[in-house]
C-alpha cells in the first residue's frame, strides 16, 4: 500500500525511518520530501523484513548496510481504495481488485541502513514507462538543447553529463542515446542498474562479483566493433582512461559524471589523474543539469518583483514573474512537476588550451560566458523570466555553484 501511494502521488523516493516508538514514511515528490503517515513502532521490523525478502537481501543481517532491488507492477487504486493516514492503514475497500488498466512497471532501488532504533529504509522507484524522454521535451532551455544535439552528431570523442545525485542525469542520457538510435549504428552500453531496455541496442549489466566492472566491460565492447558507447557512470581512473582511449579510437562514448556544474568537471577528471592533454584530446562537450519545481498552471499568478530582486539580477522594471499561490492540484505548495535546466560547454580551442593549463573552474566558466554560453543560472533565470518556475526555486537548485555576485 505505501508504493501504490508513492507511486500514485508520482513520489521518486519512499523513506521508513524508525523512531522510538513510532515508523515515519516520508515521500520525495517533486525533489522535497514531505510526511506521509506516522505508523506504529511495532510494524518496523515485520516490514523491514518483508522489503528485505522480495529484493533479495539477507533478512538476518541487521547490523550492516544492504543494498538491492525489485521490479513490480503498481495498479492505480481510487482515492478511497488505498490511504495512509495518522498512524493506521486503511483500506476500506481491499477485497476490489486493483484496476489493471493503470498497471505501470516500476524498478525500486533499496537500500538499508541500521540505526539506533532499527533499520532504516530508502527505496528509489524508477518508473520504466518515462524514462524515455525525448531530447526536445527535456528542458525549456532551447538552446541548450540544439547545443547538446550538434555535438553529439559528431563521429567520435567523449561527451558528459553531469550533476548531482537525483539531478536527471540517467533519464538525460538515455534521451541522448535514443537520439542517436539507428539500425546503421552498432549501439553498446554498460549500465549499473539498466534502467530502460532499448530496441536495437545491446546493453550490458555489470557485476561486480563475477569480475563485471565497468572498465572491464568497455575493455572488451571496444572488440565488439562498436559506433556509439554509453558508460552509466564514470567512478574511476580506470574506466575514465578507457573512454577517453575509447573517444580517441574513432568512437562517440557518452557518459555520466558526479560534479557539481560544467567547468569543475574538468578539474575533477585531473583530480582523478587523467593526463590534461588527453581530457583536451578527447572530450567534445560536457553538458550538467538541476531539476526545479514548475510553477502550478492552476494557482500561477503573476506579480511585480521588488526592487531589490530587479537590482540582484539586472532586470528591467517592466519585468513580471510568477508564483503558485497555492490550490487543491498543488497540495499547496503552488509547484507541480520538475522540469530541468542545462548548461552545455563546448569544447573549442580557447578551453582546450585552459584545460591543458589546468585552469580553475572560475577562468573556465568566465571564457564560457565570454562565448556566449549560458550558465544554469542564466538559464533558470530565463526559465523564471518565462512563467515556468520561480525566482526563488532558481536560487534553491543553483546556490551550490553560483552566488550572487557571480551572476
Amino acid at each position: 500500500m505505501i508504493i501504490s501511494q508513492a507511486a500514485e502521488k508520482g513520489a521518486s523516493d519512499i523513506h521508513l525511518e524508525p523512531a522510538a516508538d513510532t515508523f515515519r514514511v516520508r515521500f520525495r515528490m517533486d525533489g522535497v520530501l514531505h510526511d506521509a503517515a506516522n505508523l506504529p513502532g511495532t510494524l518496523q521490523p515485520v516490514v523491514v523484513s518483508r522489503i528485505k525478502i522480495i529484493a533479495n537481501m539477507d533478512i538476518a543481517e541487521k547490523r550492516q548496510p544492504q543494498d538491492g532491488r525489485f521490479v513490480t507492477k503498481v495498479g492505480v487504486r481510487g482515492a478511497d481504495d488505498v490511504r495512509i493516514s495518522g498512524s493506521r492503514v486503511q483500506s476500506p475497500n481491499w477485497e476490489k481488485p486493483m484496476r489493471r488498466a493503470g498497471d505501470k512497471e516500476i524498478d525500486i532501488r533499496v537500500s538499508t541502513m541500521p540505526t539506533i532504533f532499527g533499520e532504516k529504509v530508502e527505496m528509489r522507484l524508477l518508473n520504466k514507462g518515462s524514462m524515455l524522454t525525448e531530447l526536445d521535451d527535456l528542458s525549456p532551455c532551447a538552446d541548450s538543447i540544439e547545443l547538446m544535439k550538434s555535438i553529439i552528431k559528431r563521429p567520435y570523442g567523449l561527451f558528459l553529463m553531469t550533476g548531482p545525485t537525483g539531478s536527471g542525469k540517467s533519464t538525460s542520457i538515455y534521451s541522448l542515446v535514443n537520439q542517436l538510435n539507428a539500425v546503421q549504428k552498432n549501439i553498446v552500453t554498460v549500465e549499473d542498474p539498466v534502467e530502460y531496455q532499448l530496441n536495437r541496442i545491446t546493453q550490458i549489466q555489470v557485476n561486480p562479483k563475477a569480475g563485471l566492472d565497468f572498465a572491464e566491460a568497455l575493455r572488451h565492447i571496444l572488440r565488439q566493433d562498436p559506433d556509439i558507447i554509453m558508460v552509466g557512470e564514470i567512478r574511476d581512473r580506470e574506466t575514465v582512461e578507457i573512454a577517453i582511449h575509447a573517444a580517441l579510437t574513432g568512437h562517440l562514448v557518452l557518459s555520466t559524471l558526479h560534479t557539481s556544474d560544467a567547468a569543475g568537471t574538468i578539474g575533477r577528471l585531473i583530480d582523478m589523474g587523467v593526463e590534461p592533454f588527453l581530457i583536451s584530446s578527447a572530450i567534445i562537450g560536457i553538458a550538467s543539469q538541476r531539476l526545479i519545481r514548475k510553477i502550478c498552471l492552476d494557482c500561477k499568478k503573476p506579480y511585480k518583483p521588488d526592487e531589490a530582486v530587479l537590482r540582484e539580477f539586472g532586470l528591467p522594471e517592466t519585468v513580471i514573474l510568477y508564483r503558485g499561490e497555492g490550490c487543491t492540484t498543488c497540495k499547496g505548495e503552488g509547484y507541480k512537476g520538475r522540469t530541468a535546466i542545462i548548461e552545455v560547454l563546448k569544447m573549442g580551442e580557447a578551453l582546450r588550451k585552459l584545460t591543458v593549463e589546468k585552469a580553475d573552474s572560475v577562468a573556465i566558466r568566465t571564457r564560457m560566458k565570454e562565448m556566449g554560453l549560458l550558465t544554469l543560472r542564466a538559464e533558470g533565470l530565463r526559465a523564471a523570466i518565462s512563467g515556468i518556475t520561480t525566482i526563488e526555486e532558481v536560487l534553491r537548485a543553483t546556490q551550490d555553484i553560483e552566488d550572487k555576485a557571480d551572476y
